[in-house]
C-alpha cells in the first residue's frame, strides 16, 4: 500500500491572514481535505518538508499541526484515497475549451487561437504539476493540446511566408542580441518567441562579438532591426513584420519607447519597470531573465486583449 501524509491542524482562528495563508498553502500542494483540520497528501520528500515548514508556521501563528504519516488499510481505502486526487474533470474541462478551438481555425486570427492555447497548455502544466496518479485523462489532455498547437502552427507559420527585405525567412532562424538585456531587447526577444517563431534560437552578444553567419540581429546598431532616431526596435520590428495593427502589441509599444527613448508618460510604464527591474536582480542567467520578462508581457498583452465582439 501506498504511504501518505495526513496534516491534522488547528489553524490559527485570531489571526485570519496566517490563517488563510495556510489554507492557500495546503491548496497550491494539492492537499484533498478529509474532513474539517484533515488533510491528505501522498507521501513523498517534497511533501514532507513542505507540511513541515506549514506545521511550523501555524504553530508560530497561534495554532497547531502534526503531520503524521499512514498507509491504507486495505486495498479499497487506498483506492478510496486516490479518488481524492482525481484530476480528470479539470483535463476534461481543459479538452472541451481547447477542441471548441478548432471551430475558428481558418476563420479567426491564428494569433488569437495560439494566445488561448498558450493559456490553456499553462492551465495543463499547473494541473498536471498536482496529478499525483496520471492516468488516461491526462494523455488525452496533452495529446489534444499538441494537435492543436502543431494544427495552429500551420496556420500561422507555415501558411505564412513572414519575409525581411528580399524574401528572407524569419523561420527556423537563429535569432542575436546583444547584453545587457533591458525593456527593447526583452520585449523583441518575447514578439520574436510569441509571434515570429516559437522553436526560433535565441542568442546573446557580449560586446565587441559578432553575429554569427546567418543569425537574424535586434535590437542593436548595424541589426536587421534595430532602433531608429524615433522607433526603438520593438517597434521597427512591429513595423516591418506588419503587426504594428495588432493594438495590445501596439500598446505595449508604447511602454517600451517610453522606457528606452522617454517622451510622453506612460501610466503603466513605471509598473512594468519596476517588474523587468525585479528580473535582473533575481535572475542568474540570461534564460531566466527571459522567462521572468516574458510573463510580464504576457500578462500585459492578456491585459490589453480584447475579444473580437460577434
Amino acid at each position: 500500500m501506498g504511504a501518505w501524509l495526513v496534516t491534522v491542524a488547528q489553524l490559527p482562528i485570531e489571526d485570519p491572514a496566517a490563517r488563510m495563508r495556510v489554507l492557500r498553502t495546503l491548496e497550491s500542494l494539492g492537499a484533498a481535505v478529509m474532513r474539517e483540520g484533515a488533510y491528505l497528501l501522498p507521501d513523498t520528500a517534497a511533501n514532507r518538508q513542505a507540511l513541515d515548514a506549514l506545521a511550523d508556521y501555524i504553530a508560530k501563528s497561534g495554532g497547531a499541526a502534526h503531520v503524521l504519516r499512514v498507509s491504507a488499510a486495505t486495498a479499497p481505502q487506498q483506492q478510496c484515497f486516490e479518488r481524492l486526487f482525481d484530476r480528470s474533470a479539470r483535463y476534461e474541462e481543459l479538452v472541451k475549451t481547447v477542441e471548441s478551438l478548432r471551430v475558428g481555425f481558418g476563420q479567426t486570427d491564428p494569433r488569437a487561437i495560439s494566445r488561448v492555447l498558450q493559456k490553456q497548455r499553462r492551465e495543463y502544466e499547473a494541473i498536471a504539476a498536482l496529478d499525483f496518479f496520471p492516468g488516461a485523462p491526462r494523455s488525452r489532455a496533452e495529446r489534444a493540446l499538441a494537435e492543436a498547437e502543431r494544427a495552429v502552427k500551420q496556420l500561422l507559420f507555415a501558411s505564412q511566408s513572414q519575409t525581411v527585405g528580399a524574401d528572407e525567412k524569419l523561420l527556423g532562424r537563429a535569432w542575436v542580441t546583444k547584453k545587457p538585456l533591458w525593456a527593447d531587447r526583452l520585449a523583441c526577444a518575447w514578439l520574436i518567441r510569441r509571434f515570429v517563431d516559437p522553436e526560433a534560437t535565441l542568442g546573446w552578444l557580449e560586446k565587441g562579438e559578432k553575429a554569427p553567419a546567418g543569425a537574424l540581429g535586434f535590437a542593436y546598431d548595424g541589426a536587421h532591426f534595430a532602433a531608429s532616431a524615433s522607433r526603438v526596435a520593438y517597434e521597427e520590428m512591429l513595423a516591418k513584420l506588419k503587426l504594428a495593427a495588432n493594438a495590445p502589441l501596439a500598446k505595449i509599444a508604447s511602454i517600451v519607447h517610453f522606457l528606452e527613448m522617454g517622451g510622453g508618460a506612460v501610466p503603466e510604464a513605471a509598473g512594468v519597470q519596476t517588474l523587468l527591474q525585479g528580473a535582473v536582480r533575481r535572475s542568474a542567467t540570461v534564460q531566466e531573465l527571459l522567462a521572468e520578462a516574458e510573463k510580464t508581457f504576457d500578462l500585459l498583452y492578456e491585459a490589453y486583449y480584447e475579444p473580437a465582439r460577434k
